[in-house]
């Protein structure tokens, strides 16, 4: 690929953001709109649950904060002020939540907006993250945030990736190798591996250099859509990668 096609992706790319997305969610087409918003919450509620599970006991008081807070982000005139100059996606994500939550604090069931009607449902019974494990004081919430928002960004690549190995009919090979891609798992070897798919271990290994190019460039493409601007990427990966070591 020619440098002036990899800058001409890379500009499509940065016009379909979540940031723009959220942004067009004040002036565009109310259904495309509302469509977007919907997709960002589905993909990106887990993080903020699990934010304010470290910070009220009571599970359903937290589930309906969550459900609640996402219903007023599909609102047009909560996302007025919107910014994405002001940081990363992350960042306007926690910040509007912390606000909305020290508004909405006392009320223990947060009220159903839409005339009682539900306009965005999530799943809390897939919810099944580490944090849900620890004792109410062991993790500071913002840094479970941290860490199921990189959690969450590494498992959506993850499932991509395994879509296009399954359309491309590589699935049994792709669910014996993805173990690899960040290292060599405990217990195992391409040596043990490779004959079971009646590859030779150089073929074993050529295949999982393959798939870790692949998922870095499905990663860049997924952190790109959370930052302003394709200089922010490398340090927002360098983050994600931070938070599991803090």
């Amino acid at each position: 690929m020619s440098d002036n096609e990899l800058n001409s992706n890379r500009r499509m790319h940065f016009a379909t953001t979540h940031w723009s997305l959220v942004i067009s969610a004040t002036t565009g087409d109310a259904d495309s709109s509302q469509s977007a918003l919907e997709w960002l919450c589905q993909a990106y509620w887990m993080p903020l649950y699990a934010y304010v599970r470290r910070r009220i006991a009571n599970e359903h008081d937290a589930q309906d904060l969550t459900q609640a807070f996402f219903e007023r982000l599909l609102e047009k005139d909560y996302l007025a002020d919107a910014d994405p100059n002001r940081g990363r996606f992350r960042s306007f994500l926690l910040t509007s939540f912390k606000h909305f939550l020290a508004n909405e604090w006392d009320k223990r069931k947060a009220t159903k907006r839409g005339g009682g009607k539900q306009i965005l449902s999530l799943d809390f019974s897939a919810d099944n993250s580490w944090h849900a494990h620890l004792p109410m004081d062991q993790v500071d919430a913002e840094k479970v945030f941290e860490r199921q928002w990189a959690n969450t960004v590494l498992t959506r690549v993850m499932r991509h990736l395994a879509r296009e190995q399954e359309r491309s009919g590589n699935a049994r090979q792709f669910d014996r190798l993805k173990h690899f891609i960040g290292g060599r798992p405990a217990g195992t070897s391409l040596a043990v591996v490779a004959p079971q798919l009646e590859m030779t271990e150089s073929a074993a290994r050529m295949a999982v250099s393959r798939l870790r190019d692949r998922f870095r460039d499905l990663l860049r493409a997924e952190i790109a859509g959370t930052v302003a601007s394709s200089d922010a990427i490398d340090e927002e990966i360098a983050h994600l990668f931070s938070v599991f070591s803090a």
